[in-house]
This record gives C-alpha cells, sequence and structure tokens, in this order.
C-alpha cells in the first residue's frame, strides 16, 4: 500500500523542527562553526575599500573575470597571479534581520523534509519496517542537506574544515529526521 505526502505531515513538521532546533543548539551552544570564518589583519581598510564602490548586496569576484577565455590574456593571468582571489558577499546595511533569517531557516528546514518524505513515498510502502524506513530516509536526508555543500570547497574556497563541519551537521540533521519517519511511518492498515 502506497504512502501519501499527507499521511507524512507530522514526520515532515516534526523533523523540520527537530533539524532547525538542532541547528540552533549547534550555533548557539556547541558553537563549533564559529571556525568557519577568519577575521583578516586589515579589516578597516578592506571595509573601506569595498565601502568607497558602495556596492549592492550580491557575490562579487576577485579578479572579475566574466569569460573563460579571458584568463588568456596575459593582463588577467597577472591579477590571479598577484591577488588576492576572492569571493566576496555583500549583504544589506545595518544588523541582520535574525527573525527574518530564523524564520526562512525554519521553512528551510521543513521543505528539506518535504522533498526526503517525496522521495520516500516513491520508494517505501506503508508498513515498512523501522530500519528500512531509517536507512533510506537517513540516506537521502543526508544528500538533502549535506551533499550540496561539497562543491563550494571545491569552487569557492571554503575549508575543507568547514565542509566537514557542514557534513557533520548533515548526518545530525539525518539521524533526526530518520529517526522521525521510521518512529512515524504509517502502518499497512
Amino acid at each position: 500500500m502506497s504512502v501519501s505526502l499527507i499521511q507524512l505531515w507530522l514526520p515532515i513538521l516534526v523533523g523540520g523542527l527537530l533539524v532547525w532546533f538542532a541547528s540552533a543548539l549547534i550555533h548557539m551552544v556547541l558553537k563549533y562553526h564559529d571556525r568557519d570564518y577568519l577575521q583578516l589583519d586589515n579589516e578597516d581598510e578592506v571595509s573601506a575599500a569595498i565601502g568607497n564602490g558602495s556596492p549592492s548586496p550580491g557575490v562579487y569576484t576577485l579578479p572579475y573575470c566574466v569569460d573563460m577565455s579571458q584568463m588568456k590574456d596575459e593582463a588577467m593571468q597577472k591579477r590571479f597571479n598577484d591577488g588576492p582571489v576572492a569571493f566576496v558577499t555583500v549583504f544589506p546595511k545595518g544588523m541582520p534581520p535574525m527573525g527574518k533569517l530564523v524564520g526562512q531557516q525554519v521553512v528551510y528546514s521543513i521543505l528539506g523534509c518535504l522533498f526526503v518524505a517525496y522521495c520516500a513515498t516513491l520508494a517505501l510502502s506503508a508498513g515498512t519496517d523501522y530500519m528500512t524506513v531509517f536507512r533510506f530516509v537517513a540516506a537521502t536526508a543526508f544528500i538533502a542537506f549535506g551533499w550540496a555543500t561539497i562543491p563550494f570547497g571545491i569552487w569557492y574556497g571554503l575549508r575543507w574544515a568547514t565542509v566537514g563541519r557542514y557534513l557533520l551537521d548533515a548526518l545530525i540533521y539525518c539521524v533526526l529526521i530518520a529517526g522521525t519517519f521510521a518512529w512515524l511511518w504509517p502502518d499497512a492498515t
């Protein structure tokens, strides 16, 4: 007997809220992500230089190279070799809107569980045993919440230790989600 998303509304909601709660504990109590960010020795000078250009919010690259064919140009190669080579994310001025950001994180967590649930409905039927549900949902949730961080280490310079911490987060989330889904998985009746 197939399982519908409607039948999984409770594990979707509970799993999403558990992920959000775990994320909050990781960032506010354990704080192992504090090591993800580095401080520039000349932060004030860099901040002033960026501010002088009044950039709008967005992601900027240094040096700016819009087309790979520009990489053949000696002047562009010199700019890369001389450095710095960077991605700079500019946010709107002011304090981060924590209420809005926390709300978006809750929605992200619940939507992630919704996608995991959808995959589970395609592969698992009502009455599937606990460990089968757990294994399938854990693998799917790990992919949903963690796997996409790896390209940030490959292409965007995110330190591999930071990628590892995000993958640890995904492992924690996938265990919480898998346990929730396996516990609340519909019976065959």
